[in-house]
């Protein structure tokens, strides 16, 4: 039988200028992070009830939602958002519910040294929720003769701002121990170029969001995270190619190493990308609403993951002035010993 594996279109000893390129690429690169972080001192991120506080309310109208209810209710309500839920298969109802979201920007409202008025605040909190739910049941039902609310959630202002304050700490602190660990396991070179180029990783997937205004929530947060493992496993194996050619070339310059060392690594990384990105693919077309905005982010980790571990990461141990060390040069056998 003929063998039509991918790894046949693949070259056998790939030899792309990589390196050639970083300074094109680094260019590129920067123009991305600060345009994200522009976006981010004017835009904003389009942060969902996990993150804003608000009210979530689940609407039924008896039968398929009115094309214009979406429109109606954006602006009625400034900052809502309106997603179709879709029933399971072999579900007796046939038509979506809708859910609706009505960020509340309360936050500022509740802090930890107000306890004197802590019942107070809690209370106008609790008032502002209902008021807001009341003025969405009251505009819908005044338009549409068939409404039933199904299911109402809320998310209060200082539990939504824990939530914000804990997941950047969980990104901050995945890095931190990112640094630590390439550090530990190669030369310290190694492990800031790691943290840079999930730095511009993280960053890039931020500024998706701020361009496009895709609502923000726990489950980007778990995205993140997610791509944060996935560059850093891009990059490691990287990393040790560059360090195993280090030892074997050892008249060999720097720059031709990391040349050499991604190219042998170059259809493990298009095998690996292109079979994930299928999958998530697939996720993002047929996942639903629901799903749609963790998939989108890991599909563009997924790309910036793979373009980083070779245009960013890589490139940065020129640029941080990489020695042959004691460290980097030392037999296998002697460092299985110290180990």
């Amino acid at each position: 039988m003929r063998d039509i594996s991918l790894v046949k279109f693949l070259p056998v000893e790939p030899r792309v200028p990589f390196v050639k390129l970083r300074i094109g690429a680094a260019v590129l690169s920067t123009i991305a992070v600060v345009f994200s972080l522009f976006l981010f001192l004017t835009n904003g991120l389009n942060y969902g009830i996990d993150f804003s506080g608000g009210v979530v309310t689940t609407v039924d109208f008896g039968q398929a939602p009115p094309s214009d209810v979406q429109g109606l209710v954006q602006e009625e309500f400034t900052g809502s958002t309106v997603q179709n839920i879709s029933q399971p298969a072999g579900s007796a109802i046939m038509y979506d519910y809708l859910r609706i979201s009505l960020p509340l920007q309360d936050e500022d409202l509740a802090t930890e040294g107000e306890t004197a008025d802590a019942d107070e605040i809690r209370q106008a909190q609790t008032d502002a929720q209902q008021i807001a739910q009341k003025e969405l049941i009251d505009f819908l039902e005044s338009r549409y003769e068939t409404v039933r609310i199904d299911a109402t959630e809320t998310v209060s202002g200082k539990v939504s701002g824990e939530l914000r304050r804990k997941g950047l700490l969980a990104v901050i602190l995945a890095l931190g121990f990112v640094l630590a660990y390439i550090w530990f396991r190669f030369e310290w070179q190694f492990g800031a170029g790691a943290v840079v180029a999930l730095l511009h990783d993280v960053i890039l997937t931020l500024g998706v969001f701020e361009l496009f205004q895709i609502e923000f929530n726990l489950a980007i947060i778990a995205a993140i995270l997610t791509i944060v493992g996935y560059s850093l496993n891009d990059t490691v194996i990287v990393y040790d190619r560059i360090r195993e050619n280090l030892r074997k070339f050892k008249k060999m310059p720097l720059v031709d190493i990391i040349n050499v060392s991604i190219n042998d690594t170059l259809s493990r990384t298009i095998l690996t990308s292109v079979t994930t990105l299928l999958a998530l693919t697939a996720l993002f077309i047929l996942g639903g609403p629901g799903l749609r905005g963790f998939s989108f982010a890991m599909i563009w980790g997924v790309i910036v993951g793979t373009y980083s571990s070779i245009f960013v990461a890589s490139p940065m141990l020129l640029m941080l002035n990489l020695k042959r060390g004691s460290r980097v040069d030392a037999p296998k056998d002697a460092e299985s010993q110290t180990a």
